[in-house]
């Protein structure tokens, strides 16, 4: 896998630099993993002399750990406050296929919080911690694929689907919780295991120049690319994704577990990234329980076989305000759905129902089907911007719809130029504007509009 620069990716600068995280002084020594019996021969199980490493580095007051060229086998690892772990051009660092080298770590996952496997590199509740270098850090998540498919397939006939995301364990490639100053840069991430990068109740994280490649030897379910999750001052940056579900995703809890945390996910700017594999590009929620605000993306790209563009998803029991969303300077390439808004996305997922007579039961299906009422669970969205967004070779524009008390609030949409087959449906809407906006159908008509007032320009 060789590292490319994104100038040849054809990313532009949209907004201004938002000011890295400040870290702390280490003092400055060098720790190499050899030393502490690590081999990168493709075979020795390697989990214990790098971790070795890390933790003389943090008691040594900080330092930087390097990974130098070879194949270092290896379970999880924790990287401590005020160490970085350098993987070097040429070192990859492999996963195991053995799911008892992740051990078992408090976490959230996919809006729940819940006891989960440690992920592959891990910063837990940490501060001025890095994850950097040239390297590759190699999931080798077939095996945990496989396994999700084998309990789906015994999971579906017995109306489960929406427990078996959490019931089959599967590691994370990086995992920041609940930690402050951190950085991930630079490297080659490939075949996760579950979600790739999972930033989790966390404050100053960058997250830049990663090129993510999840689709190689099959194509793993939930292989999210970076998921930003109830934290707060996230910048991510000139990352490069190919993964089998959201590329890019903001999330704050589901149900009545996310309700009950209550954790925003604030201040994020995304900005020069390319999508060029994925089930949906940009994505909002489906975990929206604790509300998003001051969310910026610009300068995105997203190209085929990308069949959704910009995706906000949620269900009437997540609740939660999204507010101030700005999306600028994207462009989409022969996207299928343009912007789609769906607030009652995916049922079978989404809505959590014990089937009768069953009681030898976890404490997380007990928080997936504890009830919401409706007036708690329906989920508002305001004041979001999307201004200079190019658009060719669409199929559908607009698919974006809510609930009939709760409709898309004070939506802008300027200098548009969308080329698509049809222009699509708007329903459920309040105040939207539309300014210097081209969009191009095949029919030449605008977007069908029901149960919706205020609509101007469009």
């Amino acid at each position: 896998m060789h590292r490319r620069s994104l100038l040849q990716l054809g990313l532009t600068g949209a907004i201004a630099t938002a000011a890295p995280p400040a870290f702390a002084q280490s003092t400055g020594r060098t720790f190499d993993a050899a030393d502490f019996g690590a081999v990168g021969d493709g075979e020795a199980v390697n989990t214990r002399p790098i971790q070795a490493a890390i933790d003389a580095a943090a008691g040594a007051g900080g330092g930087t750990v390097v990974l130098k060229p070879g194949v270092y086998m290896s379970g999880s690892l924790f990287v401590r406050s005020n160490v970085t772990l350098l993987i070097g051009r040429g070192a990859t660092l492999k996963g195991l296929r053995d799911l008892a080298a992740y051990p078992m770590v408090r976490t959230r996952v996919a809006g729940i919080e819940m006891e989960w496997p440690a992920g592959l590199l891990n910063i837990y509740q940490q501060k001025n911690a890095k994850i950097t270098g040239e390297g590759l850090v190699d999931g080798d998540g077939k095996v945990f694929w496989d396994s999700y498919w084998a309990l789906r397939r015994e999971y579906d006939p017995k109306d489960l689907r929406w427990a078996a995301d959490y019931d089959c364990r599967r590691p994370r490639l990086i995992h920041v919780y609940d930690s402050e100053a951190v950085e991930v840069s630079g490297l080659n991430l490939a075949r996760s295991g579950f979600w790739t990068v999972h930033v989790c109740y966390s404050r100053d994280v960058k997250v830049s120049d990663l090129i993510i490649r999840n689709n190689l030897g099959g194509r793993g379910p939930s292989t999210d690319g970076i998921d930003i999750d109830s934290s707060e001052r996230v910048l991510v940056e000139r990352c490069d994704l190919s993964v089998n579900d959201d590329a890019i995703c903001i999330k704050a809890g589901r149900d009545w577990d996310g309700l009950r945390v209550a954790r925003p996910c604030r201040q994020v700017k995304i900005r020069d990234c390319i999508v060029r594999d994925a089930l949906a590009g940009m994505t909002f929620g489906s975990e929206t329980s604790g509300g998003f605000e001051d969310i910026e993306v610009s300068g995105l790209r997203i190209e085929y076989p990308v069949p959704l563009g910009i995706f906000f998803k949620s269900g009437h029991t997540r609740g939660g305000v999204i507010n101030n969303i700005a999306l600028k300077n994207i462009h989409l390439q022969d996207v299928a759905t343009l912007f789609r808004v769906n607030l009652n996305w995916y049922p079978n997922y989404s809505y959590a129902q014990i089937p009768a007579g069953m009681t030898d039961i976890p404490d997380y299906w007990r928080a997936l089907a504890t009830p919401v009422p409706r007036e708690q669970g329906i989920p508002r969205i305001r004041d979001v911007r999307l201004s200079n967004i190019k658009a060719v070779g669409g199929k559908i524009g607009f698919e974006a719809a809510a609930y009939e008390e709760a409709p898309l609030r004070d939506f802008t949409f300027d200098r548009l130029d969308w080329d698509v087959r049809e222009a699509g449906t708007i329903a459920n809407a309040e105040n939207w504007r539309f300014r210097d906006c081209r969009i191009d159908t095949l029919d030449g008509t605008g977007p069908k509009v029901t149960a919706s007032r205020g609509m101007v320009g469009l």
